[in-house]
């Protein structure tokens, strides 16, 4: 099946709140053009080079989100295009961010990530440290940065329970945190190709995947 089979029968199988961002990062431009001459315009990246490479060959109107971890010494490269931020998970990275989107005089829309797993290898705020810094209202001296909601991986297991139980938590601290935020707080990302359907399930308006329409990563 085609890039753009894959993506159609994607889509149609999509509830009309759910966007689909579909993760490119591996994968050649090629890939990204059969996609978007599909109709599709939301893609997602790891890797700050290749995001920057591909924002410079491809279409303009593509809506780029930086999904992988954020180096603070990296913002500056993606700070003039980039769409949505997914992956915050620092006071640091945020201060960074805001400055970065001063300078280019644009407001960058964000997501808090948050890491619920007992997993070392993923990223994301400690819950409590994201209570207790969002409670302290430093947040609101960062004019240049929106955030738009949350974004948090299940764990990588077989298990549909413990994956099921992980979204549920993660969809419960986006409705936490809702009120520290309004109607803008509006973004609950979770999902992967291998998971997707459990996360709309449990409220997700945005699903990342890549493997069920690229196929295996192109190392």
């Amino acid at each position: 099946m085609s890039v753009k089979d894959k993506i159609l029968l994607l889509r149609s199988s999509l509830p009309q709140s759910v966007k689909l961002v579909a993760v490119s990062k591996f994968h050649p431009s090629e890939a990204v053009l059969e996609a978007y001459n599909a109709g599709q315009r939301l893609f997602g990246e790891s890797r700050v080079q290749e995001l920057v490479a591909k924002y410079n060959t491809l279409p303009k109107d593509i809506e780029w989100h930086m999904i992988g971890h954020l180096q603070t010494n990296k913002v500056r490269a993606i700070a003039p295009f980039i769409s949505l931020i997914e992956s915050v998970d620092s006071v640091r990275l945020l201060e960074c961010i805001n400055r970065e989107a001063e300078r280019c005089g644009r407001v960058i829309d964000c997501l808090l990530e948050v890491h619920i797993t007992d997993e070392d290898s993923k990223s994301g705020w400690d819950i409590d440290i994201l209570r207790t810094y969002l409670h302290s209202g430093a947040i609101n001296a960062l004019k240049n940065i929106s955030i738009r909601g949350i974004m948090g991986m299940a764990t990588f297991t077989e298990d549909e329970a413990v994956i099921r139980a992980d979204f549920e938590r993660i969809a419960a601290i986006k409705h936490e945190l809702e009120p520290l935020f309004g109607e803008q707080f509006d973004i609950l990302s979770m999902g992967m190709s291998d998971d997707y359907p459990i996360a709309i399930e449990c409220g997700s308006t945005q699903v990342r995947v890549g493997s069920s329409i690229f196929g295996a990563r192109q190392y």
